[in-house]
């Protein structure tokens, strides 16, 4: 069993930035790809970002591209989410996955396609 533990979420105002953080206990670390999701109030769950295992391929939601990067740490097992730019819209709760990689040509970036999860942490942005 992988345990995801989210952190780095708050408050910030329309145009600030916040960096989120999950660690995962995931071995060997490379074997998994990783994902950040999120549930705005009232709406689906979307993808917001992924990153291969490697760390050579990412994937953007197109509401963040080019706004928010997504990178990760094999040393410290843990996956970033750097948020610039913010904006209203970008309120909900992020939650982190993972899954073991398969070496695809694509990078996973949907919902079923991860198998493990954070509980989540929560980003408001106000206007």
């Amino acid at each position: 069993q992988v345990q995801l533990v989210e952190s780095g979420g708050g408050l910030v105002q329309a145009g600030g930035s916040l960096r989120l953080s999950c660690a995962a206990s995931a071995r060997p670390f490379s074997t998994y790809d990783m994902g950040w999701f999120r549930h705005p109030p009232g709406k689906e769950r979307e993808s917001v970002a992924a990153i291969s295992g490697s760390g050579v391929k990412t994937y953007y939601g197109d509401s963040v591209n080019g706004r928010f990067t997504i990178s990760r740490d094999g040393a410290k097992s843990t996956v970033y989410l750097q948020m610039n730019s913010l904006k209203p819209e970008d309120t909900a709760i992020y939650r982190c996955a993972a899954r073991r990689t398969d070496g695809g040509a694509l990078m996973a970036s949907r919902v079923i396609d991860y198998d493990y999860w954070g509980q989540g942490t929560r980003v408001t942005v106000s206007s």
